[in-house]
C-alpha cells in the first residue's frame, strides 16, 4: 500500500522519512519540490498535486502550517478530495481549527472517505526521533486500521474521541504550555531582580513539589475528582504565599500581571468562604464561569496512570 504525504517542512519531512524507514512506500507532494529531494532519493514518488497524491495512495497524511492550508489541500481545486476514491483516508497531522476539521470531515464523508484529525506534539526533535505524541480524533476503527503507520511516525499514538476532539486536546496542551511559559518568565524575572543567579534559582525550584511532578499530573489528585476537602494545602495558606510573592514583585518594580490575576482568583475564592478548602478550590471559579462541572471517577484516573505511568 502506498502512503501519501503532503507538507515536507521541518516537521513533515522527518515524519515522512520515518514512514520510509518503517518500510512504507511514499507518494509525496510539497509546494517546493526541493523539499522532497531526500525522500525521492530514498524511493518516494513525486506527485504534482494533492489530487495526484490521492489518486495513487489510499492513505494520506498532511502536515501543514495553518487551517487555510489544510482546507485548500483537502478541498480546493486539485485537492485531495477531487482525487480520492471511496474508502480513502486522510490523517491531518497539523494543528488545525476544530471548525475546519469538521468541515473537511463532512465533505469527505459525503464521498465515502474518512478524515481524521491527528495533531502531534514533540517538536522538530521529536519528529526526527519518532518520539511524538499523536492525538487522533474520528472513527476508532480507522485509528486501529492504520495504527502501524501512526506508530512509524510517533511512539505515543492515542485515540481521543470523535472528529475534532484531538484538535481540542492539542490546543489545550499548547495553550497551557504558553500560559505557563508566560508565568515562568514573570516569576523568574522577579527572582533574578531580587538577586538570585538564574541557574541557581532554576536548580532550586526544580527540586520543589511543582518541579518534581509532571505538569498535567497535578490535575489528577484534586481538580479532576473534585476533591477539595480536607485540603492537602489550604487555600488561605496559598493566598498568603501569593500575597507575599506579588508584594515582593511590587517592591522590586517587577510587573506581575499573571501572578496578580492568580491572586485575584484566590481572593475571590476566599470571599466565598473557601479558605479552609484545598488551594486548588479556586479553580472551581473558572468551571463556574465556563458552565461546566468536572468530577471524574477516581478509578478512571487510576487506570490512566496504570496504563501510561506516573
Amino acid at each position: 500500500m502506498k502512503v501519501g504525504f503532503i507538507g515536507l517542512g521541518i516537521m513533515g519531512a522527518s515524519m515522512a522519512a520515518n514512514l520510509q524507514k518503517a518500510g512504507f512506500a511514499l507518494v509525496v507532494h510539497d509546494i517546493r519540490r526541493e523539499a522532497a529531494e531526500k525522500h525521492l532519493a530514498n524511493g518516494a514518488i513525486w506527485a504534482e498535486s494533492p489530487r495526484a497524491v490521492a489518486q495513487t495512495a489510499e492513505l494520506v497524511f498532511t502536515s501543514l502550517p495553518a487551517p487555510p492550508d489544510v482546507e485548500k489541500v483537502a478541498l480546493g481545486e486539485n485537492g485531495l478530495l477531487s482525487g480520492m476514491k471511496p474508502g480513502g483516508t486522510l490523517f491531518d497531522l497539523s494543528t488545525n481549527a476544530q471548525s475546519v476539521v469538521r468541515r473537511i470531515h463532512d465533505a469527505f464523508a459525503a464521498k465515502g472517505c474518512e478524515m481524521m484529525d491527528a495533531p502531534v506534539s514533540g517538536g522538530p526533535a521529536g519528529a526526527a526521533s519518532g518520539k511524538l505524541a499523536i492525538w487522533v480524533g474520528g472513527k476508532r476503527e480507522v485509528f486501529d486500521r492504520y495504527r502501524k503507520q501512526l506508530d512509524a511516525i510517533g511512539d505515543q499514538a492515542s485515540y481521543v474521541g470523535p472528529i475534532g476532539q484531538a484538535t481540542v486536546a492539542k490546543l489545550v496542551h499548547n495553550c497551557a504550555g504558553y500560559a505557563i511559559q508566560a508565568a515562568l518568565s514573570e516569576v523568574f524575572s522577579m527572582g533574578v531582580k531580587a538577586g538570585l543567579d538564574p541557574v541557581d534559582l532554576w536548580a532550586a525550584v526544580r527540586q520543589g513539589a511543582l518541579g518534581r511532578s509532571r505538569t498535567f499530573d497535578r490535575l489528577a489528585d484534586r481538580y479532576l475528582p473534585a476533591f477539595y476537602d480536607p485540603p492537602a494545602f489550604a487555600l488561605r495558606l496559598a493566598h498568603k504565599d501569593m500575597s507575599l510573592a506579588t508584594a515582593l514583585g511590587k517592591e522590586l518594580g517587577v510587573p506581575m500581571r499573571i501572578a496578580n490575576m492568580a491572586l485575584e482568583e484566590m481572593t475571590e475564592a476566599m470571599g466565598r468562604g473557601w479558605g479552609h478548602r484545598d488551594s486548588r478550590s479556586s479553580m472551581l471559579l473558572q468551571n463556574e464561569r465556563a458552565g461546566v462541572e468536572i468530577k471524574a471517577d477516581p478509578a478512571r484516573i487510576k487506570a490512566v496512570f496504570d496504563r501510561d505511568g506516573r
